[in-house]
């Protein structure tokens, strides 16, 4: 076991690690997620959040044994539909994949829910390389975007008005960690990648919905720089 640094680290007792994957759409990429997350050896939990989703993604998630399935009735947004996983467990570690991952195996899960049972960071950030141009790109300019991480529950739990926001979910908690002063490691997933918009939904409405992702991270960001500017914050 490593140098204990964590800040938000549970009482001394064995840690449980859930895994929370939010889906919107997701049916015909999100088994290719599943089957790491299910195979990984530090995990205890699985939980697919369907944010409203329209197409088989809740019946492709229902049909691995050992996940747990919540159905919102409508689109809340990546923020929302984090919170709703995590209101289903009670497990001190959570961990936060995407559904559209290509080429995750189970020892990219453990990679990054380890640093936190053995207490050596409040938080872990996945990041891509090795496998898709511009997912790697991407991760290489703004890490702090990758939806792939672990935290204590505690953490999580202290990122205020995260129900609110949608595709700046990441920006929001990555922000507060660190006002927080909380630990923070990266860790490389070599060899994974997203599916990228374009590919989900063509060259069109894919550019459209990539605008609108960077449009509700740009009102993410001066949401919290608003928070920001009305005076200190800190844990309560």
């Amino acid at each position: 076991m490593g140098k204990r640094t964590a800040h938000f680290v549970p009482p001394n007792r064995p840690l449980r690690a859930a895994v929370v994957i939010p889906a919107f759409n997701e049916a015909h990429r999100i088994a290719e997620a599943l089957r790491p997350v299910l195979a990984a050896g530090l995990v205890d939990e699985v939980i697919v959040v369907s944010d409203g989703s329209t197409d088989g993604t809740v019946a492709e998630a229902r049909k691995f044994e050992g996940v747990r399935v919540v159905e919102l009735p409508f689109n809340v947004g990546k923020g929302g539909a984090m919170c709703a996983g995590v209101a289903h467990t009670d497990a001190d570690v959570i961990a936060f994949f995407d559904a559209d991952l290509i080429g995750l195996r189970a020892h990219h899960v453990d990679q990054l829910i380890r640093p936190l049972l053995n207490g050596q960071c409040d938080m872990c950030i996945g990041v891509f390389r090795g496998g898709k141009f511009w997912s790697d790109t991407g991760q290489v300019i703004t890490p702090f975007l990758s939806g792939q991480r672990a935290m204590y529950r505690k953490l999580f739990e202290a990122v205020p008005f995260l129900p609110e926001i949608r595709m700046g979910a990441e920006v929001t908690i990555t922000t507060y960690a660190k006002r927080l002063k909380a630990t923070v490691f990266k860790t490389v997933l070599r060899g994974v990648a997203n599916t990228h918009k374009e590919q989900k939904l063509g060259i069109v409405k894919g550019a459209t919905a990539r605008a609108k992702m960077y449009r509700e991270i740009a009102r993410a960001m001066v949401k919290v720089n608003k928070r920001r500017r009305r005076g200190p914050w800190s844990l309560k």
